[in-house]
């Protein structure tokens, strides 16, 4: 469908920060991309999530692609979380098709403010730890991360991040920034298999593919660029900087979605 000039450089603008945000702390775009598609856009839940989700997999591949550059990706925690994420995603997928819009909306609001107080939790508690504990890399717990991560991933329209960054850091040990490398390695492929999934299933809730497609060809190409300089960021700056983006971006996407 074609775009005013000004909400084509506003989507344009969208992807750019979208991509930085998602490329820095290894959440996808669909934190930012979701809730301006919906809310200041007003494009429906379902198409934004659609949408959100074609452009997750332009971040993710450029964003792993630093992340390898740095060091930050171990494949052995990618490898034994893939099964799972792929699996999981299209079942997600498939609930969030059976859900109303306006509850998914609000579903994605109370799952982001969750992961909040899971974050302050989590470095409230670092605090307090002396030494880090040595990384627990089993089938059960990066399996448990990839299907916990997949699912979320399929039911919200997310990248995966704000569910697999905590969970690496909490369940398997790993370090924020091994754990954000983890999030975009297992998001390049389970990405993939949601947005086709989703996208296809668009017709049948009476929604237009063509404006999912729309949206994310004009979002992608500056999400891209984003994305290889959040990822950059990623490494360059301090690692307190790095977690104070996550919260606060999350914190606000939260709001955003309940009120």
């Amino acid at each position: 469908m074609p775009f005013e000039p000004l909400e084509f450089i506003s989507l344009l603008t969208l992807g750019l920060v979208a991509g930085i945000v998602g490329g820095l702390v290894g959440l996808g775009g669909s934190i930012i991309i979701i809730p301006v598609l919906t809310l200041l856009v007003d494009r429906n839940q379902h198409v934004a999530q659609a949408a959100a989700m074609i452009v997750n997999v332009f971040i993710a591949v450029p964003a792993l692609y630093r992340h390898l550059r740095a060091g930050a990706v171990r494949w052995e925690v990618a490898a034994r979380m893939l099964p799972f994420g792929i699996l999981l995603v299209l079942a997600g997928v498939e609930a969030s098709n059976r859900v109303d819009a306006v509850i998914l909306q609000r579903l994605f609001g109370i799952f982001l403010v969750y992961i909040v107080i899971f974050k302050l939790r989590q470095l409230y508690l670092d605090r307090k730890r002396t030494e880090r504990p040595a990384p627990r890399l089993g089938w059960a717990q990066l399996g448990f991360v990839g299907g916990a991560t997949g699912f979320m991933a399929g039911l919200l329209g997310i990248g995966g991040g704000p569910v697999s960054v905590p969970l690496l850091q909490r369940i398997c040990r790993l370090p924020l920034r091994e754990s954000i490398g983890g999030a975009a390695a297992l998001m390049c492929l389970t990405a993939a298999f949601g947005a086709v999934s989703k996208n296809v299933a668009l017709g049948s809730l009476g929604l237009s593919l063509n404006d999912s497609l729309a949206l994310a060809a004009a979002l992608a190409p500056t999400a891209l660029i984003g994305a290889l300089i959040g990822a950059g960021l990623t490494h360059d700056l301090p690692l307190r900087w790095v977690r104070v983006a996550f919260l606060v971006l999350i914190a606000w996407a939260g709001a955003v979605m309940l009120t």
